[in-house]
């Protein structure tokens, strides 16, 4: 509340009001005695509900179980992501990305407010000065005549401080400061997010492109044939069933370039969007068989290690420190409330006469509030403080449960994914001999157009799923990195 100083003039000298003079040193050295302890209970880490060792079986490597020789949370991204032109696209990502924007500009707020709390901490001292003029009517003047009173005062003053003996106001500081860790650890999370999600659309509109350009390849081959055909239905050597199935052939692909083009642009977009800026011409991949060495191989460490270092779970954790901070105030709310209003100052009835004579004035109010009845709104809000940290528990509990989960995925992936690649790479080798042999066939009028258009349409599938497999496996690296807790610098 404002604090006004009183014009009550005190007799005798000035030294004689040394105890006013003191009321402000008081309510200092009042405060550098309150706010030692809290009542918020003793903060204790819950236990990991989750095992102490990733999963093992035929679908997990053996590596997984090993210590990683150095943590991935300690890994940069340019560590990992050695591919110049991707890093290129990620250092524009995190210059101009809105999210990132935001959650740095969140993290000011968050500091500011904590500044608001550990401020209430100390005595807010102000200077104020004031004037007022009144008229007095006659039938109300002492003297019987009118008059104009006049007042003039200046002065300095501590404004309702509140003694913190109970730990009420530090106990909102700790809430404020946790709350602000949070969100730097929030930042951070999404600065790996960020890197991620630019890393998995640059090698998704590689994979597109590279898909684009076997379509288009394979639509110039079915052309060559269809006119090729085409001629042999003229010369009557071969039917025109031939012709339509080979202008079958012709078509699909050109169905394919549609939608491959469609997919291409449509990954541009996304990966504009993340970067939050145009996308230079010169960083997009041309080809994806130029992205598949773009990055490195990690191990996963333990799960301790991951538990320790991933922002979302530092976050949650966070969480659950300020809401058990938040107890301690709710607590607080049970005992007396002490609060300081003190002043010193100046004042007379003209303002020549504010620093002359006896015009010295001080005040100094303390008052006390215990709560006795308030319909039990206190007692609510200390239950509502402790469901609160019990909701954070089990917030916490399940950020640990998610990770685990989400990078026992990642390993289950990473565990299979090269048996899958081979594989795929065997059966479009195969796939590859057994159409160069039916058109070999074809040409000596051996087997008939059709077995040729199986054969080819094998070989496309396979050759676009082979570039599917390749992209999970690049993008199931990216996933480990973003889920172990990779480095955010």
């Amino acid at each position: 509340m404002n604090l006004r100083i009183l014009n009550a003039r005190m007799p005798g000298r000035m030294g004689r009001l040394s105890p006013g003079l003191c009321t402000v040193a008081l309510a200092l050295a009042l405060a550098a005695l309150s706010g030692c302890s809290t009542m918020a209970p003793k903060y204790s880490r819950p236990a990991a509900p989750v095992p102490t060792a990733w999963p093992n079986g035929q679908a997990y490597q053996s590596e997984a179980a090993k210590p990683s020789p150095k943590a991935v949370a300690g890994i940069t991204w340019r560590e990992f992501f050695v591919d110049p032109q991707l890093q290129k696209l990620i250092d524009l990502a995190l210059k101009n990305n809105r999210d990132l924007r935001i959650a740095a500009l969140n993290i000011e707020r968050f500091q500011a407010l904590y500044q608001i709390r550990r401020a209430d901490l100390m005595p807010r001292i102000d200077a104020n000065a004031a004037y007022s003029a009144q008229r007095v009517p006659a039938d109300l003047s002492a003297t019987g005549k009118s008059m104009t009173v006049e007042q003039y005062s200046i002065g300095l003053g501590v404004s309702s401080y509140e003694l913190d003996l109970f730990g009420r106001v530090q106990s909102l500081r700790d809430q404020a400061l946790e709350q602000y860790l949070a969100t730097e650890q929030a930042q951070a999370s999404i600065r790996i997010s960020l890197v991620a999600q630019v890393s998995a659309g640059y090698l998704a509109l590689a994979a597109d492109r590279e898909r684009l350009s076997l379509a288009r390849k394979t639509l110039a081959n079915q052309m060559e044939f269809y006119k090729l055909i085409n001629s042999r239905v003229e010369a009557g050597v071969s039917s025109a069933l031939d012709l339509h199935q080979a202008r079958s052939s012709v078509d699909a692909a050109r169905v394919d370039i549609a939608r491959y083009m469609t997919l291409a642009a449509q990954d541009e977009n996304a990966l504009s969007l993340v970067v939050g800026s145009n996308l230079p011409t010169d960083l997009l991949p041309q080809s994806f068989s130029e992205t598949l060495s773009s990055l490195k191989d990690i191990a996963p460490g333990l799960p301790s290690d991951v538990l320790l270092h991933r922002p979302d779970i530092l976050q949650a954790e966070g969480d659950l420190k300020g809401a058990n901070a938040n107890i301690g105030a709710a607590r607080a709310a049970f005992f007396p409330r002490i609060t300081l209003v003190s002043s010193i100052g100046f004042g007379s009835d003209e303002l020549a006469g504010l620093f002359k004579g006896d015009s010295f004035t001080w005040s100094f109010a303390p008052r006390i509030t215990l709560p006795i009845f308030d319909g039990g709104s206190t007692r609510a809000n200390l239950k509502v403080a402790e469901v609160d940290r019990d909701i954070a528990v089990a917030r916490y509990e399940k950020a640990i449960q998610t990770a685990f989960r989400e990078v026992a995925d990642g390993l289950a992936q990473r565990g299979t994914i090269d048996e899958q690649l081979e594989a795929q790479q065997s059966l479009t080798n195969a796939t590859a001999e057994s159409f160069r042999l039916s058109q070999a066939r074809y040409d000596k009028g051996v087997d008939s157009y059709l077995t040729v258009l199986d054969s080819q349409r094998s070989l496309y599938t396979a050759q676009q799923n082979l570039i599917g497999v390749r992209l999970v496996r690049l993008a199931n690296l990216v996933t480990l990195y973003k889920v172990l807790g990779g480095g955010s610098r």
